[in-house]
């Protein structure tokens, strides 16, 4: 018979496991053909959106995704369907663009109208980055605009010093720029859509 040996083992404590972040998976599988043209480009309503995602550090994060919705521009949500199947003229409101390697994304899209809540136009914008273990929400609003964004009541709510980061900004006819600063100085304000606005 084989003779046995002890097998107890000692134990010591062993502390906290430490916190890892998911992914960076987003470029792979989420971006989709036609994503970021959310209206043709070639077609006079259409506006150019675009930007980067920077991290606190002020550094671009290259595999990031980003996803806007807006309304039409009587301020009207889409009823068409099949975002991923869209045809050359229809307009659903949503676009999933993944950045690239400085950051930057891009969208065509149309400038919405005012919603009949009485906010000034704007884009819904999401953000899923590395790190982030839940996405961003946001909003950007249009700096040629300014009546409508001094009367939007999200808006009013906003520390004045940090009402720009809520603003995309024209930088030349049909295109504007809207960067998103995840943390630090210039951190773009995120809202929480599980409260009340």
């Amino acid at each position: 018979m084989p003779e046995q040996t002890d097998r107890t083992e000692q134990t010591t404590p062993l502390g906290q496991t430490p916190s890892q972040t998911v992914g960076p998976f987003f470029g792979y599988a989420l971006p989709y053909d036609g994503g970021p043209d959310v209206r043709a480009p070639w077609l006079p309503d259409a506006i150019r959106l675009h930007g980067a995602v920077f991290d606190g550090a002020g550094d671009p994060i290259p595999d990031a995704i980003v996803e806007i919705w807006g309304a039409d521009a009587a301020g009207r949500p889409s009823t068409e369907r099949g975002s991923f199947t869209r045809d050359q003229h229809g307009f659903t409101g949503f676009g999933r663009a993944a950045v690239d390697r400085d950051g930057h994304y891009s969208f065509t899209t149309i400038k919405p109208g005012a919603m009949r809540d009485g906010s000034a136009p704007y884009l819904l914008v999401t953000i899923f980055a590395r790190g982030v273990l839940q996405h961003l929400f946001t909003r950007a609003y249009f700096g040629d605009e300014p009546a409508a964004n001094a009367a939007d009541p999200l808006l009013a709510r906003v520390d004045p010093a940090r009402r720009g980061t809520l603003v995309a900004e024209s930088d030349a006819p049909g295109s504007y720029r809207f960067d998103v600063r995840l943390q630090g100085e210039g951190e773009t304000v995120f809202l929480d859509y599980g409260t009340e606005l």
